[in-house]
């Protein structure tokens, strides 16, 4: 592995945003010099969100703000890959009923589609993205237009946003409520559809990209779906209790506190005896079926180690048709029980 660190082992490394560079107004401890390091090691970098909302100038100038050597090309957007999308499944010039921000509709607009806040008799597709400044009019008009026949894509179907207050509504909680009148899921763009991450390979020339989140349900099962390689952080939306739950297409390839990670070597697990090893972590089942871990968890790192190898064992087992019971589950991993 080049240098001994993970981030040095891939060609390209394509970042989330909201619980992995920064949260809300502030940036996750340590990122900006993790990232800035890996520029200066010569990995091509992308800032990859599902969130439709913002211009991609306004998002890398948050970044630099933050201290992050970046530029508008460096970002996709959700609103960018499902632009895109639309643009190979409709006609030029349609067009399209926009449920979101003026950036959004800005992006349908630079595919040659003809974006509108109104509905009319002339709309072919709606799109829905993130806006705070949604009403229920706007997603009535939405419906309106899918019955009358018109096409339904969305950014992205995150429910939950992370933000320095707490973990707030996403786009996904919207198209809940529109799936309720109209029976219906929309043609998506981000993430864990592939057009967002194939746009970003594209874009990065990649041939051995890694892809870093914080949602397994997105970020982790996109990766899998693009065929990237992985990296779960612990520094938003999801914990180490539904890293345990994981099924097998939101299990990553690797674990970490925080981007820094990138600049530590790889977390390995390796199948042993009666369970799993990482570092001097050991994960076993014992004969209550019980998960026993031993080894030193004084540091962060060890007790990294630990849940990795935990949760390698767990999903093994898991693999086979046992249940895993989280009840107590704590810090340091402790309490997990196994049952069928």
């Amino acid at each position: 592995m080049t240098d001994g660190v993970l981030g040095a082992a891939f060609d390209a490394i394509g970042f989330d945003l909201d619980g992995v560079v920064y949260r809300g107004p502030v940036t996750v401890p340590g990122a900006p010099e993790a990232i800035n390091d890996l520029r200066r090691r010569g990995v091509r970098l992308a800032y990859v969100t599902n969130n439709a909302q913002r211009a991609p100038r306004l998002i890398a100038e948050q970044l630099i703000g933050f201290g992050i050597d970046c530029d508008a090309d460096d970002i996709v957007t959700s609103a960018q890959a499902t632009a895109h999308l639309m643009s190979e499944e409709l006609p030029g010039g349609v067009e399209v009923l926009i449920v979101g921000s003026p950036a959004l509709a800005d992006e349908i607009a630079a595919v040659g589609l003809r974006p509108t806040f109104e509905r009319s008799a002339a709309t072919a597709a709606i799109l829905v993205g993130f806006d705070p400044a949604l009403t229920w009019d706007d997603l009535n008009e939405g419906c309106y237009a899918v019955q009358a026949g018109a096409k339904f894509y969305a950014c992205n179907d995150d429910l939950t946003r992370p933000t320095d207050k707490g973990i707030a509504v996403g786009t996904g909680a919207i198209l809940l409520a529109m799936r309720q009148p109209l029976g219906v899921a929309p043609t998506m763009g981000g993430k864990p559809a592939r057009p967002l991450l194939d746009e970003t390979r594209r874009r990065l020339g990649a041939q051995r990209p890694l892809f870093v989140g914080d949602r397994l349900d997105t970020d982790i099962e996109g990766a899998s779906k693009a065929d990237w390689a992985s990296l779960f952080v612990l520094s938003g939306a999801h914990g180490l209790a539904e890293l345990l739950c994981a099924p097998p297409e939101q299990r990553p390839d690797y674990l970490a506190a925080d981007v820094a990670g990138l600049l530590e070597p790889a977390r390995v697990a390796v199948a042993v005896k009666d369970g799993w090893r990482c570092g001097q972590a050991l994960a076993q089942e014992a004969s209550n079926m019980t998960v026993t871990i031993t080894g030193p968890q004084d540091t962060t790192s060890q007790q990294l180690d630990a849940w990795w190898a935990v949760a390698n064992l767990v999903w093994e087992r898991a693999d086979k048709g046992f249940t895993v019971d989280l009840q107590g589950l704590g810090q340091p991993p402790s309490n997990i029980q196994l049952g069928q």
